[in-house]
């Protein structure tokens, strides 16, 4: 923006002075002169550059979660629950935030998901990127597995679109369909086709995850699609995602591809690889295109890695094997300045390790699968019913405690039933069920201590009260819980006696006293953690109670959420909730 104002006032002047007199060859060779150098001084923000010193000039954003592929290799077992469409970032926040980057330094954006064609609006998203050009961005590309892309791909050509990944992972139609569980072969194929047709793509890559075992067979054959084909073929390391069962023995390294490779070409050379390129190119003499290999797992290229990622849900991420994450999409829904937003970011990227870890120790159980983080689209999967990935909702990418942000969720009626118990010897039961009239031996130290307990008054009632007024204070000792106008809550605490069996099956005489605290409100968020604190501060109270007689043999014990109604997740009734032996 910058260069084109200098631009403009330095035409200007010209054009003033042209009715003077004619502009000489060198005057025009002057100006042109500034407006390179005015564009070679552009600044970079420090914002994206790392403790050390790499220039992360490369943004990736991934436009949804969803896939219309179901690629076996990469799917967790038991799936993944897709975000809420309202936790993803809408058409306006994808372009506040590629505008902020690229004013900041970025000048490649591509374009990722799950899988993004299938994101309402992308052609749109693509035309509005295109207009930054003039702010410094200089390609737009897109990863996709191009099942329904090729009558859309001219349309995007035309907006902008100048870069295209392509994923395909075999060349037999029926093996696709293993690997993939669903048909298309023949649609990705058209779209190669397509891609292959148009003069207006600067690039053409087809993106191959190399399974050992499976499809390596296939490598010569992919090979041969350069012969005449103007198309970079590239062969990706399997690699570690949350569920997607990597087992080092299924990742064939590049080196042992490149030297199969090798034997059946002897002639394959060394290419120019482009800067930051994450695959090392080599080229057949006389075939159109180029190889390349993604060696992620057995040969980082860390060192060089200028790329950032934004997650569907607006989080950003600086390493694909680092769990740590940081939300754009809630600063930028709170009201935060593009500034505010370039501290975040500044934050994320010092937080870059040198390098990822080694393939033995990559962590899988806190990352995100690659569907959620917005990779190649050839780690692809859908599930709407499948459960969350563990994560604690309560820290934040960076470790940090963090509350949950509520402020999308509808307030509606919310329930909550939790137990708990506490287990008292039998002078303790006695004490609590008999009169305080009772006639006692007022000299013996179980009678003192007796009196002391009836002197609190009475166990029960005081618990109950207790127990109230900690459900009603739980925000202030839970201090992550959100506050809460709670509507309702019951208390009762009952004495029970009850037999369990020992180790030599003789039975054994159990007293014990349990809460129950049933919870209910009109809000946003779900009151399990009012009722767990109440019939906690219930127990503790009558331990507090009782301890002159029974301190040194009381527990305390099986605190649970028992019934659960309202909320997203559903109703939830817990099954088997006798007494505990």
């Amino acid at each position: 923006m910058k260069s084109q104002r200098t631009c403009t006032r330095l035409l200007s002047t010209s054009s003033a002075l042209r009715h003077a007199q004619p502009v000489s060859v060198s005057t025009k060779a002057r100006v042109q002169a500034k407006i390179a150098q005015v564009d070679s001084e552009k600044s970079f923000s420090p914002s994206l550059v790392d403790s050390y010193s790499r220039k992360h000039d490369y943004l990736r954003i991934s436009l949804t979660e969803r896939c219309n592929l179901r690629c076996f290799y990469c799917m967790p077992s038991e799936g993944v629950e897709l975000s809420p469409q309202g936790k993803i970032i809408t058409n306006d926040e994808v372009i506040r935030l590629a505008k902020l980057f690229v004013q900041s330094g970025v000048t490649k954006i591509r374009l990722t998901g799950g899988e993004p064609t299938v994101r309402k609006g992308i052609g749109e998203i693509i035309a509005r990127l295109n207009e930054l050009r003039g702010l410094g961005l200089k390609s737009i590309a897109m990863t996709t597995n191009g099942i329904a892309l090729h009558r859309r791909l001219p349309e995007f050509i035309d907006n902008g679109l100048s870069h295209l990944n392509l994923s395909l992972d075999t060349l037999d139609p029926f093996k696709f369909e293993i690997m993939t569980r669903r048909p298309g072969h023949d649609l990705v194929l058209r779209t190669l086709d397509v891609a292959l047709a148009s003069s207006k793509l600067d690039s053409l890559k087809l993106n191959v995850v190399i399974v050992k075992g499976l499809n390596d067979a296939e490598a010569l054959d992919f090979v041969e699609l350069t012969k005449d084909k103007p198309i970079s073929v590239r062969f990706i390391e399997f690699m570690p995602f949350t569920g997607n069962k990597w087992d080092k023995a299924k990742m064939l390294p590049s080196s042992e591809l490149l030297s199969r490779i090798s034997k059946a070409h002897p002639t394959l050379a060394r290419a120019p690889d482009e800067l930051n390129d994450t695959a090392r190119s080599w080229k057949i003499p006389g075939y159109a295109g180029t190889i390349g290999f993604i060696s992620s797992m057995s040969d980082h290229f860390c060192a060089s890695c200028n790329r950032l990622r934004i997650t569907a849900d607006g989080q950003i991420k600086v390493c694909l094997f680092d769990a740590k994450e940081l939300s754009l999409r809630d600063s930028m829904r709170i009201g935060a300045s593009d500034s505010d937003l370039l501290e975040i970011i500044g934050r994320a990227v010092q937080g870059k390790q040198e390098k990822h870890a080694g393939m033995e120790n990559i962590d899988v159980i806190t990352n995100r699968p690659m569907i959620l983080i917005g990779g190649p689209s050839l780690w692809r999967l859908y599930s709407s019913s499948a459960e969350h990935q563990p994560q604690l909702s309560h820290i934040d990418s960076a470790g940090r405690p963090s509350m949950v942000n509520v402020a999308d969720k509808t307030p509606t009626k919310r329930s909550a039933t939790a137990t708990g118990r506490i287990y008292i010897p039998r002078v303790a039961y006695d004490l609590i069920v008999s009169s305080v009239t009772d006639d006692v031996d007022g000299t013996s130290a179980e009678a003192q201590a007796k009196t002391k307990a009836r002197g609190k008054g009475d166990v029960l009632t005081i618990a109950q009260l207790a127990a109230i007024m900690g459900a009603k204070r739980t925000s202030e000792l839970i201090p992550l819980c959100h506050p809460l106008a709670l509507s309702h809550i019951s208390v009762t605490l009952t004495h029970d006696i009850h037999q369990s069996s020992t180790n030599n099956d003789n039975e054994h005489t159990r007293y014990s006293i349990l809460c129950s605290a049933t919870v209910t409100c009109e809000g946003k968020t779900g009151v399990e953690m009012e009722a767990l604190t109440a019939v906690s501060v219930g127990a503790l109270t009558v331990w507090d109670m009782l301890k002159a007689v029974a301190g040194k043999e009381m527990v305390i014990g099986d605190i649970m959420v028992v019934r659960k109604e309202g909320g997203k997740s559903g109703d939830f009734v817990r099954e088997n909730m006798g007494s505990s032996s």
